[in-house]
């Protein structure tokens, strides 16, 4: 795949070789670096946790005010986790996994579990038949329409925004991540994650219960919670969900046209920027995931041949939530407006 181009031509893999090899500069994580933004992250959700508790009597408004930032920081804090499961947050593996572990019980997230089916994920971004694991349930123009009159509307309900941004985070973080079943018949160590997570969840939180009692501490956590999840979600969503989008069975597929043409370069304000921790340039990650986040917008303008490719504005990126079915003879995600009038036609 041409990364001059949206579609598939001859030629790419020279292009696509030279990229991966010249990204690998970006790749040594730096120690210094990592505990500083490890440390300031973490001391700002900490500090913006306790600011929000001193604000209860003040005003709930104030407290839901200052739950905005305080949220940032926590997906920000998830970042980091996900640096770790991909072994570019630190040198050694058993330091990013343990961080990585310890992180899950701030972010609700148990790590090993994620970082598996994360892993799937990354291996299977854009194959038509490999969808399912650790990413957006997409169904083709002819699946949905195949579906019964019932199945239509389960598929519509889940992708409804209400459900996509607001009831499915709050679904992921708080139940479906703290009873993994589904993935169970993998081995035992999805288990062994989720247990060990809510274990630490349990006493973290039955500590600062203890402290400030339970009433102040659902104030302010389930409003950081929530909101977070509904940005993870929405930043998950975007990278993979977007216009110029191009997915492909297995025989068209391959890792590095998913990388360039199937994930998104979302651009975002600087501060945006800082909180997301740089996901936005979201081709360069997928291309060469081991690279530290704060490292990835310098690759990306050492490289400016990928600024353009995948390109999703803020304002872009809002319409991409009407594109909800792949059409399979378009090459292009549609409405379903769209596919109710090429049903009407045929």
């Amino acid at each position: 795949m041409s990364i001059a181009s949206d579609h598939t031509v001859e030629g790419a893999a020279p292009d696509v070789r030279a990229l991966i090899q010249s990204f690998l500069r970006y790749r040594e994580p730096d120690l210094s670096r990592a505990l500083f933004e490890l440390g300031v992250t973490a001391g700002a959700l900490l500090l913006g946790w306790g600011l929000m508790w001193l604000s209860l009597p003040i005003g709930y408004w104030l407290t839901l005010l200052l739950a905005i930032p305080t949220a940032g920081f926590l997906v920000r804090l998830f970042m980091i986790q996900h640096d770790c499961g991909h072994g570019a947050f630190f040198r050694r593996r058993a330091t990013n996994d343990w961080i990585g572990r310890a992180l899950g019980i701030f972010t609700l997230t148990p790590y090993d579990d994620w970082k598996r089916s994360h892993t799937v994920h990354h291996a299977t971004s854009g194959n038509l038949d490999r969808r399912g694991t650790g990413d957006i349930l997409t169904l083709t123009v002819d699946e949905y329409l195949s579906r019964s009159r019932l199945g239509r509307f389960a598929y519509r309900a889940y992708r409804h925004p209400l459900v996509m941004f607001g009831i499915g985070p709050a679904w992921l973080f708080f139940l479906r991540q703290r009873l993994p079943f589904e993935r169970m018949r993998w081995s035992w160590r999805p288990w062994a994650s989720t247990t060990a997570t809510n274990a630490g969840i349990a006493v973290l939180a039955g500590l600062v219960i203890w402290l400030i009692g339970f009433g102040p501490f659902a104030a302010v956590q389930l409003p950081v919670m929530l909101l977070a999840g509904s940005i993870g979600v929405w930043l998950f969503y975007v990278q993979h969900q977007f216009e110029n989008v191009a997915w492909a069975r297995s025989g068209e597929w391959s890792v590095s046209d998913a990388a360039l043409s199937g994930s998104s370069h979302y651009v975002l304000p600087t501060v945006l920027r800082w909180f997301t921790a740089n996901i936005g340039v979201h081709h360069v990650h997928h291309l060469c995931s081991r690279i530290p986040y704060y490292r990835l917008h310098r690759a990306l303008r050492d490289h400016p041949q990928l600024e353009t490719l995948g390109r999703v504005t803020l304002g872009q990126s809002l319409r991409s939530v009407n594109l909800v079915l792949w059409d399979e003879s378009k090459k292009r995600l549609i409405s379903f407006r769209e596919a109710a009038l090429a049903r009407r036609d045929r």
